[in-house]
């Protein structure tokens, strides 16, 4: 089974969660909310809270981990309808260039775009002014 730690506090990641879910008709994704702390640490305790807070971590049955846009396009791969857009995604230009800078862009800017669309969260100490930090950035 592919695991999928995301923002449960974000409404982008769970509309995305939501997609995901209706069209995992094999049940080979599980989603699991990044501020479940002590269920992350033991499942998975190379993946820190900040790593997970920066973009999605998913990880393949293998135990290998997708971050990121990665981390998205390898989901797509275990749903029936996902592998056409999976396949997409690994176009040159959108999977090396224009991909992951999207995904850079929506992951850091995801609390201001929720209150742009009407949802207010509380980010607490995990994002400031709306912007939430990437790994390494």
């Amino acid at each position: 089974m592919t695991v999928a730690i995301y923002d449960g506090r974000c409404a982008i990641c769970n509309t995305t969660r939501f997609i995901v879910t209706r069209l995992d008709w094999l049940k080979r994704v599980e989603f699991l909310d990044l501020h479940q702390r002590a269920e992350v640490t033991a499942r998975f305790p190379a993946i820190s809270h900040e790593q997970a807070m920066g973009e999605i971590h998913v990880v393949d049955a293998d135990g290998k981990v997708y971050a990121g846009f990665k981390g998205t396009r390898r989901m797509l791969r275990d749903l029936p309808l996902g592998w056409p857009l999976w396949a997409i995604l690994h176009l040159p230009i959108i999977g090396n260039w224009l991909g992951p800078w999207l995904y850079r862009f929506i992951a850091r800017n995801r609390y201001a775009i929720n209150r742009l669309l009407g949802v207010n969260l509380d980010a607490a100490d995990d994002c400031e002014d709306g912007v939430c930090k990437l790994p390494g950035a």
